[in-house]
């Protein structure tokens, strides 16, 4: 009889009302279906059936309390998928979205949306691996609780906007892979806290290393692969706690003998460039270097012994104007 009981009570609970109340907030679940529209109903988001529960939606994440939607994840492991057009501006009337993704769509086009300005609990922006063009809109600093910026692998192109340097939180910029021309902005050295890894490699940046980024302590930066010109020492110092730099495949032109590194270096490379100097005896004591290449620059003097110098083979030191020592040849 127990047993009996046990059953119709789960029987009336699963067919009940209860059961099939919806969670997901009617406002956002308009919004999600306007973006379907606007994507001209794409298999990617067949789930989104307005007859469902959209926190049960592919691609959408909701607050377990709030069941307001807190993320949309658009994403593609299939090259030919069918999602195609820009982002439409819909996708900026979801007022409690923390993530928004949009990765590998290559049929993804058009601007970066204006609307998305308007999502200020934005904590993480990844447009990435897509098609989309025209500027990195200034209209990003408005987003004052963006975390990690990633907009790389697109078609982007112009100057980088100063004004990202507003965004007081970002611990990662990632702008690598596009088209963006001019300098690296003179503001990027007054970010807040230690300042975002930058990553702006892969562009047609030039003009010199702004100065100011004497005052940052990013733990990545990677500069390589653009038309900077110039010095490049502000990014290093004794006392900055800097893990990867890689400024190589640039103009760059300045002395290394008297560059100061810090001990917390995992990852070096300045190849392709015109850096002159000896490779400097502080260097053995960064005791972590995993990756490290200077070939293809106009060294001179010794390779200084000790530390992990001479763990690197001869193509991280080959090239260079009268560079000797292990593992090159012995000096004369």
């Amino acid at each position: 009889m127990v047993t009996v009981f046990r059953l119709c009570f789960l029987t009336l609970l699963f067919f009940s009302p209860v059961a099939f109340s919806e969670l997901c907030n009617p406002e956002d679940k308009k919004v999600l279906l306007q973006i379907k529209k606007d994507f001209k109903n794409p298999y990617l988001l067949a789930s989104w059936n307005p007859d469902t529960d959209c926190c049960q939606w592919y691609c959408v994440e909701c607050h377990p309390q709030t069941h307001r939607i807190t993320s949309l994840l658009i994403s593609s492991s299939v090259p030919d998928t069918n999602l195609s057009g820009p982002i439409p501006p819909s996708v900026g009337h979801l007022p409690y979205l923390e993530t928004l993704r949009f990765h590998k769509l290559p049929k993804l086009t058009g601007p970066i949306q204006p609307t998305i300005a308007n999502l200020t609990k934005l904590k993480e922006l990844y447009i990435s691996w897509t098609n989309i063009s025209g500027p990195v809109p200034h209209s990003l600093a408005q987003l004052i609780n963006l975390q990690f910026l990633d907009l790389s692998f697109n078609n982007l192109s112009g100057p980088i906007p100063s004004s990202l340097s507003q965004l007081p939180n970002l611990l990662s910029l990632r702008l690598d892979r596009n088209k963006l021309t001019g300098p690296i902005p003179d503001s990027f050295g007054s970010f807040k806290r230690s300042g975002p890894s930058l990553l702006l490699s892969h562009n047609q940046l030039s003009g010199p290393i702004p100065a100011s980024l004497a005052h940052i302590d990013p733990q990545r930066i990677d500069f390589s692969r653009n038309k900077l010109e110039g010095d490049a020492s502000m990014l290093f110092g004794r006392n900055k706690t800097t893990q990867m730099v890689d400024v190589s495949r640039n103009l760059l032109a300045f002395d290394l003998s008297t560059v100061e590194f810090p001990t917390s270096l995992i990852s070096l490379d300045l190849n392709h460039n015109n850096i002159t100097g000896k490779i400097p005896v502080g260097l053995t004591a960064v005791g972590f270097l995993q990756g490290f290449n200077v070939s293809y620059n106009r060294l001179c003097g010794e390779i200084p012994q000790g530390g992990r110098l001479q763990k690197f083979d001869v193509d991280a030191y080959f090239h260079n104007k009268c560079l000797c020592g292990s593992p090159l040849p012995n000096c004369n």
